[in-house]
């Protein structure tokens, strides 16, 4: 069993474990403990049940430099790694999925950017077909090999929606019990029998009056004829 999170602090050494043994770009620690500092809740981890960190995604904020007026906020993918004993689990898959909601979320980002080699099949696969990602343009020489990569974009647009959901459901949702409406009959019927006590109490005392004044009127008036 596989669960995503958030990434902490203490899960940089286990981060860059996973990118030296998936991933031929390699960055030195600080370049994690930047992202984390800037942009923390951009980076997740896929944990395994014993504690171990399978998978990761390391994502950033970044401003369209064309229009310098009104910038788009926008995310970028920096890095995307899962440990070969758990690929084709769908795990790369919900990373992506997180950080993008996180972006809309959090940043309100217009769409995400990313690069990929030229020859990864699998990962173009991915963006393209289940992420949505379009090729918007190709860097020649973009990575230290020499080997060229497309600029892949994913446009938000309406979806934002759609995003922000998948961080609802991992919450757990709390909903309070319903009325009941019996026992609110209850208490309203409790309440009028209490008042129509207190209604013919009153009357009782009303009575009781009327007739101790009728009998001292009376005696006044035998006293009156003697």
């Amino acid at each position: 069993m596989v669960c995503i999170r958030q990434a902490r602090a203490e899960d940089l050494i286990q981060i860059q474990n996973s990118n030296l043994w998936c991933l031929p770009e390699n960055y030195q620690l600080k370049y994690f403990m930047y992202h984390i500092l800037s942009w923390p809740q951009l980076i997740h981890v896929a944990e395994n049940h014993k504690g171990q960190i399978v998978g990761y995604v390391l994502a950033k904020m970044e401003e369209d430099d064309n229009d310098s007026t009104h910038p788009v906020p926008h995310g970028h993918i920096t890095s995307l790694a899962v440990l070969r004993t758990h690929r084709k689990c769908g795990i790369a898959t919900n990373l992506m999925k997180q950080a993008h909601a996180r972006m809309v979320e959090c940043f309100h980002a217009k769409f995400c950017s990313l690069h990929v080699r030229y020859t990864n099949v699998a990962a173009f696969h991915l963006y393209s077909q289940t992420l949505g990602y379009k090729i918007s343009g190709v860097e020649n020489g973009y990575y230290a090999d020499g080997e060229d990569a497309y600029a892949m974009k994913c446009e938000f647009k309406k979806s934002n929606d759609k995003l922000v959901d998948n961080i609802k459901k991992l919450s757990i949702s709390t909903t309070t019990p319903p009325v009941n409406s019996s026992s609110n009959n209850n208490a309203s019927s409790n309440t009028n029998t209490t008042s129509n006590h207190v209604d013919s109490s009153e009357t009782k005392d009303n009575n009781e009056s009327e007739k101790n004044n009728h009998k001292t009127s009376n005696k006044k008036n035998k006293k009156k004829k003697k």
